[in-house]
């Protein structure tokens, strides 16, 4: 934490992820609206004292929106990367400490789930499920889950022939005591950092699917809903497609900035000094 601390970068993109954390659990208490509350004689107001970020087309207030619409990003974001994580890791620990014939079947599965398009995949799986958080979470688990896979199998190909699991397999430790006590505390740290890196790109998932209309259902607040309603209203205001893509764009750079300071952090020879 200390070395965290020191990096700007790091500092800053702390406070970015704190924040939109704060936002979203402490969201009762910071709005003074209901987000789904339709108010039309306040319609396409702009920011005030009353409404922080104004209104939208229906005179729902932006500002609560904005919060309430966090906890399905984060929500989101960070069950389903550590769903992934875990499915990864599981998978990437078979395919790489397995016999070859099981590894080049878990890479022949990797790379046909990786070969799917997002958007396809999405429409196939909402037609299936119809739209909810549970079909998002579904999109991002199976986009996310081959990346992660291939770099344990890759770390566990590296270190599986070193001398202390040698020695582990000599004293005759298990497979599966093996691979959870001495291989994966020595792959799993790389893979950390890119999750934590990986979260805006899951929020920018959501909040896409919910912009098609294959998110969350209506009045439900999200932020690609808010950007959808700012899309079709941006003839009349900005503020809501501004209401709408602000906290993406935080939420990116504080992630981003957090995730690099942590790369550099636990491997400082990836700085360039």
């Amino acid at each position: 934490m200390r070395r965290l601390l020191r990096e700007p970068l790091g500092v800053f993109g702390l406070s970015l992820v704190v924040l939109v954390i704060f936002g979203a659990v402490f969201a009762d208490l910071l709005s003074a609206y209901d987000p789904t509350r339709i108010n039309p004689r306040v319609r396409f107001q702009g920011p005030s004292g009353d409404h922080l970020l104004g209104t939208d087309q229906l005179g729902r207030d932006l500002f609560s929106r904005v919060l309430y619409g966090g906890r399905i990003a984060l929500f989101v974001a960070l069950v389903s990367t550590a769903v992934s994580l875990v499915i990864g890791i599981v998978l990437g620990l078979i395919a790489g400490y397995g016999p070859r014939w099981l590894d080049n079947l878990m890479i022949l599965l990797f790379d046909s789930m990786k070969s799917f398009p997002t958007v396809m995949l999405a429409l196939a799986l909402v037609t299936i499920m119809g739209p909810s958080l549970t079909a998002v979470m579904v999109v991002v688990v199976l986009v996310t889950v081959p990346g992660y896979a291939r770099i344990i199998r890759t770390q566990t190909i590296a270190i599986k022939t070193s001398e202390f699991v040698t020695a582990a397999q000599s004293m005759g430790a298990s497979n599966g005591r093996i691979l959870f006590k001495h291989i994966l505390p020595n792959v799993i740290g790389p893979l950390v950092i890119l999750a934590s890196m990986d979260i805006p790109v899951v929020i920018a998932i959501e909040a896409g699917m919910s912009f098609l209309g294959l998110g969350v259902r209506p009045p439900t607040p999200s932020w690609g809903s808010i950007l959808n309603d700012g899309f079709s209203s941006i003839r009349d205001t900005a503020w809501i497609a501004i209401a709408g893509g602000l906290p993406i764009i935080i939420t990116t750079l504080g992630f981003t900035f957090l995730g690099e300071t942590l790369r550099d952090v636990f491997d400082p020879r990836l700085k360039g000094r």
